[in-house]
């Protein structure tokens, strides 16, 4: 017998009827048949799966990478309009500190206050997980950095508002003539800065300005202000001192006597007292001191209003005359 196969259908050859008759195949041949079927069909899906999965991006993940990239992209134009809000920011920042606050002559912020970081914990550290996190957290941190800025930088104007608005009063009150109306500025004995002491011999600071007078000569309050002491103190001698506010006071030394009292309030130009020669002192002058937020100043700077450039270049000249030493 023949076995004989057309288009899947078998049929065997029988001598005796001499003919082909058709083979139907078993139960157990149908089910491995099928199965071989589906088994090539299970791999080829798989297969076409996976292909599909690694290689070829499905609507929804198209969709998610344009929209990621869209995100980057305005991350990176956010970062680049932050570089230059803050550089506006910087310069605005100067011209605080270095025009208007030397107009009004208000306290500098120190550098370390504008610039000042963030303390603690890492505060970014959420944002460290997601995607092109190197770039979401600097431009969170610029974004913190400039509304910080903003801050203390929107202050500073209020500050200087307030400063404005009572110009015409701190005016009055900044100490901007001479405590003695002594025309003849030979008298001027020494200036602000190292000097020799007269007494000691040694160079020491000299934190005023001498006017050598004649004993009993007019001492005039330079400011409006409220006399805070009037006394004897060791090395002025009969010392006054003057609070005119907004910062500013003045330290009279070595007088004859007071003609203002502790508590009285004085107007610029005020008789307050008289030149004499008391405490530690070489002969009849007076002392005269101009502390600014607690720190000496050279009163040099403030008598804008009592003279004239030549004047004052003169002034300067002979106070810089390191050997007439008063005190």
């Amino acid at each position: 017998m023949k076995l004989f196969k057309t288009r899947k259908t078998y049929y065997l050859y029988n001598p005796a009827t001499l003919s082909y008759e058709r083979v139907y195949p078993s139960a157990k041949d149908r089910f491995f048949t099928i199965l071989r079927h589906l088994s090539t069909g299970v791999a080829f899906g798989v297969v076409t799966f996976f292909v599909m999965f690694y290689l070829i991006d499905s609507p929804k993940e198209t969709l998610l990478i344009k929209e990621n990239k869209l995100l980057q992209t305005q991350y990176e134009i956010l970062s680049l309009r932050l570089n230059d809000a803050l550089a506006v920011l910087t310069d605005i920042q100067q011209r605080d500190e270095n025009l208007y606050r030397a107009i009004f002559q208000a306290e500098s912020i120190p550098e370390s206050i504008r610039k000042s970081g963030f303390g603690g914990t890492n505060r970014y550290e959420h944002l460290t997980s997601l995607p092109n996190s190197e770039l979401i957290v600097a431009t969170t941190q610029k974004m913190d950095i400039l509304r910080k800025q903003l801050y203390i930088q929107s202050n500073s104007l209020e500050e200087l508002i307030n400063i404005g608005k009572t110009q015409e009063e701190r005016l009055m009150c900044i100490p901007a003539i001479q405590p003695i109306s002594n025309k003849d500025l030979t008298r001027t004995a020494s200036g602000y800065g190292m000097r020799i002491d007269p007494i000691y011999r040694t160079r020491r600071f000299h934190s005023g300005m001498d006017f050598s007078a004649k004993t009993g000569t007019d001492i005039y309050a330079t400011g409006n202000g409220v006399v805070t002491f009037s006394g004897w103190r060791q090395g002025y001698g009969n010392c006054l001192i003057i609070d005119h506010g907004f910062g500013y006071q003045t330290l009279y030394g070595h007088m004859q006597k007071f003609k203002a009292r502790v508590g009285q309030k004085v107007k610029r130009g005020e008789i307050i007292g008289y030149v004499g020669n008391t405490g530690k002192s070489t002969g009849p002058h007076l002392h005269y001191e101009v502390i600014v937020r607690g720190r000496h100043d050279n009163p040099s700077k403030y008598y804008f209003m009592d003279l004239t450039p030549e004047e004052y270049d003169r002034m300067i000249q002979i106070a810089e005359n390191h050997g007439q030493v008063m005190d």
